[in-house]
């Protein structure tokens, strides 16, 4: 490799075959460009080093190639090389950050009304465009709308949403995906191999995790690996540059859950403050980690037969249920959420994994549905009704349900059911007429994240054709695009009509339906726990067997 030219120089792509990913925009291009129906204008957007400059420049060479308009320019002739070079006089890039004024818009599209000098089009691919100023995009629009035939204009940006919709509107929009670590990954192993440098598996699959979907990035990254190591990218090299966590704490972790060992869990995040491990990193990583086991779960074929930590992956997956990965993820995503807010990230970290161990489903505490023969001989007992305690839950939107509860004796078990009778609450209404939303949303197909984002809002607006929410700003990690789109679904399916969904972050003075439900999970567990204290079988058990009620054991009926 020359001292002067990085990886990600070297290996930008100068043909759409050498592209790795972003199979859908090389597809529509290519047709494009051999069934010659070009359009004058287009947008690509994605994030960083996703490909948006590259694709650009090989179009622009397909354009040009002196062997006629292609989707396999020759890379031989004089203006392919002279793209690739950076000295094509008829291709010119504008970095629209840098020149955001109405001036540097205006000389531009003056020179656009020239004909090309040597090429067959003049090509302007301005990055960044949603930069430009609102009078340099009315400066384009105008051009935009009449071009000239021998110009093409290809934008290329991070943010869409701040490019005016009468601009949008003249481009054949693509939209360019974050690439897959897998595909990163192998694509890192090609490139070294090609250099011939040695390296480690586990170390590609670091760097291509920390790239976050962007090659470029990546091929940075592997700069800086090469330059940290002596001749072989090693794992744990690459691991210490990134600071990533070694992962085998993380599999201690979970097999001490799996263990149910809180002794063991404190001992590893000692270990972890002692070596200065950054928990909200491990955070992080445990979270992947615990996607990975899901995945090995359900769809055992996904995990490779290569990974260097199948072996584990699929111990834990089988030790594990689904429900406690699926908890274990749900606490950890929040863990590392909230870890700004504990005292220190050690208190943070720690704190979350005895979550994960306090909530992780007991073991043993069997439901039994009528008292058990007792081998102590003793007069029978006049069976009184259980006392009912009334109690208002404000809001309440769905009635709670009876319960079985355990009462066991040190010697001896011994339990009995125990049916609630609760008085269903009519359902309450807003002031002014919305529809309450805890009523609205138990009618709503909606499940997973989309369920918890609409259970931890209330209905700011109901509009014909409209539904504003209100979400606090400490529960902003629920806003995410799959759980608005699939809870805007579930409302118009509701409705029987499109819907359109808004969500403002704000600060909520009423209830959420979250807040309503734990209330009614504490109203029915208190009712559950003086009902067992009240029950005259269990008395008699107390009194005359020394029977201690295991509190842990006194569920609900859900």
């Amino acid at each position: 490799m020359s001292a002067t030219t990085v990886l990600a120089r070297k290996w930008r792509p100068k043909s759409f075959a050498q592209l790795a990913g972003q199979e859908h925009v090389v597809q529509a291009l290519s047709n494009a460009l051999s069934q010659n129906r070009l359009h004058h204008a287009y947008l690509f957007t994605g994030t960083r080093g996703v490909g948006k400059t590259t694709i650009a420049r090989i179009f622009a060479k397909s354009l040009n190639c002196q062997t006629g308009i292609t989707a396999t320019p020759c890379g031989e002739c004089s203006a392919c090389r002279e793209i690739d070079s950076g000295r094509f006089v008829d291709l010119i890039e504008l970095d629209a950050a840098s020149n955001t004024q109405v001036d540097s818009m205006r000389e531009l599209l003056e020179s656009a009304l020239y004909a090309p000098t040597s090429g067959r089009f003049k090509v302007y691919i301005i990055d960044e465009v949603h930069m430009l100023s609102k009078s340099a995009f009315n400066a384009m629009l105008k051009t935009l709308e009449e071009p000239p035939g021998h110009v093409k204009f290809i934008l290329a940006t991070t943010d869409p949403q701040k490019i005016p919709v009468t601009v949008l509107s003249r481009c054949l929009q693509f939209n360019l995906k974050q690439l897959p670590p897998a595909l990163i990954a192998s694509h890192l192993q090609y490139v070294l191999e090609q250099e011939q440098i040695a390296f480690e598996i586990g170390a590609l699959a670091l760097v291509a995790r920390a790239a976050a979907g962007s090659m470029r990035d990546a091929l940075s990254l592997m700069d800086q690996a090469i330059a940290f190591s002596s001749g072989k990218v090693e794992e744990a090299v690459v691991r210490t540059m990134l600071g990533s966590i070694d992962h085998g704490y993380l599999f201690d972790v979970l097999a001490a859950l799996r263990d149910r060992n809180g002794l063991a869990l404190v001992e590893i995040a000692d270990s972890m403050a002692s070596r200065s491990v950054a928990f909200d990193a491990a955070l992080q990583e445990l979270a992947t980690l615990l996607h990975r086991i899901a995945l090995a779960q359900t769809v055992p074929q996904a995990i490779a037969d290569d990974e260097p930590e199948r072996a584990r992956l699929l111990e834990l997956a089988q030790a594990l249920t689904p429900e406690q990965v699926q908890l274990y993820y749900q606490i950890a995503i929040h863990g590392r959420d909230e870890i700004d807010l504990a005292p220190d990230e050690y208190a943070g970290f720690s704190m979350t994994l005895l979550r994960m161990l306090s909530f992780a489903p007991a073991k043993g505490a069997a439901v039994v549905a009528a008292a058990p023969q007792s081998p102590v001989a003793r007069p029978p007992v006049a069976q009184q009704p259980v006392a009912q305690v009334q109690r208002t839950v404000a809001s309440q939107t769905a009635a709670p349900q009876p319960f079985v509860s355990q009462a066991t004796p040190e010697a001896e078990s011994s339990a009995a059911e125990v049916v609630l009778p609760v008085r269903r609450e009519p359902v309450a209404m807003a002031a002014d007429s919305r529809p309450d939303w805890g009523v609205l949303l138990a009618q709503l197909n909606v499940q997973g994240m989309a369920q918890q984002l609409a259970k931890h809002s209330v209905l700011e607006s109901l509009d014909e054709g409209q539904v504003t929410l209100c979400l606090s700003p400490d529960q902003k990690h629920l806003q995410t695009k799959m759980a608005i789109d699939r809870l805007q679904a579930a409302l118009g399916e509701y409705f029987a009509k499109p819907v359109k969904l808004n969500i403002v972050l704000d600060k909520i003075e009423t209830a959420t339906p979250a807040v309503v439900e734990q209330q009614n999970k504490e109203f029915m567990q208190q009712q559950a726990d003086d009902s067992i204290g009240l029950d005259p079988f269990v008395r008699e058990a107390q009194a005359e067997l020394d029977a201690v009620v295991v509190a842990d054991t006194i569920k609900p009926i859900q």
